[in-house]
């Protein structure tokens, strides 16, 4: 059996969120707090936290065990901790540090840089589950981690390691998904992890999507899935078409994500801050240009000079 849209454990949107930071770039914990609760008000049904998007690299262990502590205390939401780098033992140490943070999940990403053998891999999430009682989801994204978790990789994983529990699935790939979800059905839970793909993952059978652009679109990407889910399939598209504009600006070659995504945010005054390096600030240009997608949405817009310190009040849908 083949899980529906929205069926997944984690809700059908999950928000991969950004990590605020002050004008000197340190940790905004006032404004992660602030942030988290605005888009639990906003659409998302779980929240990633210290993910890619969350700059999780560039985060030490101890910011990264405060920024996880202060989101789940501001949220009932399900919050999910961005635990994997490209070493086994600190990627357990993160996972164990998560664990005592209280959240409700860990996303591991597939080690990157070193570039394991396929053995490598399944030992790597191996040792991180056993390290954990919580729900373990992979994380496959090849084009930052040179490396995809291979089909019979997963299934292996899936099915002999009970807490392994599903995959966000960045791939690009949607025959590959498809053929993941038609073996494992409804045992592995399957997430987008590209918001220009989700209609094409939701018609193999993902259950949802981690997404970067419900930052500012969390509304109507729920109605999209909700719609699909309801086999209202013209009108999730409609709204899918709506939504184009803001899945190319999430992530290009000369901005790529988080940039466009803390520019989304400084424009709906939330709070955000710049990128960390090797990311860096963006140029006004990336700000007018969220400005101009966010607009189009009908959103409320803050001022043009804020630093995206506050809560945004203006309508989001």
């Amino acid at each position: 059996m083949v899980a529906m849209a929205g069926s997944g454990r984690f809700g059908a949107l999950v928000t991969a969120m950004v990590t605020p930071f002050d004008d000197a770039g340190e940790l905004d914990l006032d404004g992660a707090v602030r942030l988290a609760r605005w888009l639990a008000d906003h659409g998302s049904d779980a929240l990633v936290v210290a993910g890619t998007t969350g700059e999780g690299p560039v985060l030490s262990d101890a910011e990264a065990l405060a920024l996880w502590r202060a989101v789940v205390g501001a949220v009932s939401i399900p919050v999910i901790a961005g635990t994997g780098t490209a070493d086994t033992r600190h990627s357990i140490e993160l996972t164990e540090l998560a664990g005592d943070a209280r959240v409700d999940a860990v996303l591991v990403v597939t080690p990157y840089y070193n570039r394991p053998s396929q053995t490598g891999l399944a030992a790597h999430f191996e040792a991180v589950a056993a390290a954990t009682r919580l729900p373990v989801v992979l994380y496959d994204i090849p084009a930052r981690t040179g490396r995809k978790i291979a089909h019979d990789t997963m299934v292996h994983l899936a099915r002999s390691v009970p807490n392994i529990v599903g995959v966000k699935d960045a791939a690009g790939d949607v025959v590959a998904t498809s053929r993941l979800i038609a073996e494992l059905g409804d045992s592995f839970e399957v997430y987008g992890g590209d918001d220009a793909l989700i209609l094409a993952h939701l018609a193999v059978g993902a259950v949802g999507l981690v997404s970067v652009a419900s930052h500012w679109a969390g509304t109507e990407i729920g109605e999209m899935i909700a719609a699909f889910a309801k086999g209202d399939v013209l009108g999730a598209q409609t709204l899918y078409q709506r939504l184009l504009a803001s899945f190319a600006f999430e992530s290009t070659e000369e901005f790529p994500n988080p940039l466009p995504a803390k520019a989304a945010c400084r424009a709906l005054a939330l709070p955000a801050g710049q990128c960390r390096l090797p990311m860096g600030a963006a140029p006004p240009e990336l700000d007018e240009q969220a400005r101009a997608v966010l607009g189009a949405l009908g959103r409320h817009l803050g001022a043009p000079d804020g630093a995206g310190a506050g809560r945004s009040e203006g309508p989001v849908g």
